[in-house]
């Protein structure tokens, strides 16, 4: 099985619909299961031809920070659905351990990695963006960022970006 993601691809045309479909993704979260939800539906968005933003903001700076990117782990702690229990979680070497699993059957799917993903989604059309505020209470700056985030604003910015899009928040 390989998952449908072809930079190259032309754009799907887009349903049917009584105007243009839109969709504002919010990022949230930097985990390696957390941030691929967020770019599955930004990649499948842009596939049928629907206009998509993504907003990272807080840990989801993680995924489109340079340094940060490559390195996006999984967090079994604390994870309601984790397959272990918290005590067994928290031990050294089992968020590396979830980590290497993790990436290893996304590696058997033939999912892009995220550096990868969000180049593909910037290549697509999505436009990328990051908090001000996080970038602020992380001390981030716009250097730190990789090349495809097309800005720093705020939420009110976003929100007024995205008008008539449907929000979602991952």
């Amino acid at each position: 099985m390989s998952f449908p993601f072809n930079a190259n691809a032309p754009a799907a045309q887009p349903a049917a619909t009584t105007g243009a479909r839109k969709i504002a993704l919010i990022c949230a979260k930097g985990g390696l299961d957390e941030c691929f939800p967020v770019l599955i539906m930004a990649n499948a968005a842009r596939m049928t031809g629907i206009e998509c933003s993504i907003f990272f903001t807080f840990y989801g700076l993680e995924v489109i920070t340079d340094s940060r990117v490559d390195h996006l782990h999984v967090n079994f702690v604390g994870n309601p659905m984790s397959p272990m229990p918290n005590m067994v979680a928290g031990l050294p070497g089992m968020e590396a351990l979830g980590t290497s699993f993790m990436q290893k059957k996304m590696d058997e799917l033939n999912l892009p990695r995220a550096r990868e993903m969000v180049t593909m989604l910037s290549e697509s059309g999505c436009d990328l963006y990051a908090c001000e505020l996080a970038m602020k209470m992380f001390d981030r700056t716009a250097a730190d960022l990789l090349p495809e985030v097309q800005d720093i604003i705020t939420a009110t910015d976003f929100f007024e970006k995205t008008v008539g899009a449907d929000i979602i928040f991952v």
